[in-house]
């Protein structure tokens, strides 16, 4: 009999329940000191998991145009899980210690790949009500997963800019980087013209660590997109990371088929070409 499917979201009482095949995987990071993440690692994680790095392994190189956390190739980052043991039939489950948002990356790139099979830890490493190690987990035998037909969609600079206007876009990041007011990161300050802001954190409960109920997101959500349906939407943030916290708040709502910009604005501002909006 085939295991319970997670998809969106796993409690820590369901992820202990599971029975299956499994695969954990710490994402915890630090954008200010980037060896943070897998120090903490280190120093004590899941019993099971094993890291992946944002920078490392969930971004490719940067050419100064392609946005600060570009998506790596499809077929090496398949090849990257297969190391991992990866298979059709693996419940993978991404935590961090950061509200989610690397864990939503890794989401997000696994549906890229066409693996259905996984979720979230709801409330991060801190909904863990087990003890953490620090042993290292050994390597599993690497399977022969490759990237199938994605789940997901995305759409490039240009075509986004073709479509302006015609979408809703969703910009994730914090309000005040969106009127254009800091800009601590990006080449210019400001937002894609036409955009709406709905600040990833937004999606999270009174406790900063899990998730709004379902109802509360798809009615919140549902009010930003008016008129526009959840397959007519773009996510887009600073560079493509807290884009897909809000992807799957919505995937979760139920709100399904919208697109995430990978590139985002740390690409689109880097382009003097690419018209900016203040505000």
């Amino acid at each position: 009999m085939m295991s319970t499917l997670f998809t969106t979201l796993v409690s820590a009482t369901e992820l202990q329940a599971f029975r299956g095949p499994l695969l954990l995987v710490d994402c915890r990071f630090d954008l200010a000191d980037t060896a943070a993440g897998e120090a903490a690692y280190a120093a004590g994680h899941i019993p099971g998991a094993h890291y992946l790095h944002l920078d490392r392994d969930l971004s490719a190189a940067k050419t100064g145009r392609n946005g600060r956390h570009p998506l790596p190739d499809r077929e090496a980052f398949a090849a990257r899980m297969a190391a991992l043991g990866l298979t059709p039939d693996t419940q993978v489950v991404a935590y961090d210690a950061q509200g989610s948002m690397y864990a939503a990356r890794l989401w997000w790139m696994l549906r890229w790949l066409g693996h259905e099979r996984v979720a979230v830890l709801d409330g991060g490493l801190a909904a863990w009500p087990g003890q953490l190690t620090n042993d290292v987990t050994a390597r599993p035998a690497p399977s022969g997963f490759a990237a199938g037909e994605s789940l997901v969609g995305s759409v490039d600079a240009d075509q986004l800019q073709a479509s302006l206007g015609k979408l809703r876009v969703i910009d994730a990041r914090a309000p005040e980087r969106f009127r254009g007011e800091v800009e601590p990161l990006d080449p210019k300050a400001g937002h894609i013209p036409g955009a709406s802001n709905r600040l990833f954190r937004n999606n999270m409960a009174a406790d900063g660590l899990r998730f709004k109920p379902a109802a509360a997101l798809r009615a919140e959500f549902q009010a930003l997109l008016a008129p526009f349906d959840g397959d007519q939407v773009v996510h887009q943030c600073g560079s493509g990371v807290t884009a897909c916290h809000n992807l799957l708040a919505m995937e979760h709502a139920g709100l399904k088929g919208s697109l995430l910009y990978p590139g985002s604005w740390s690409e689109w501002s880097s382009d003097p070409a690419r018209p900016v909006a203040i505000g």
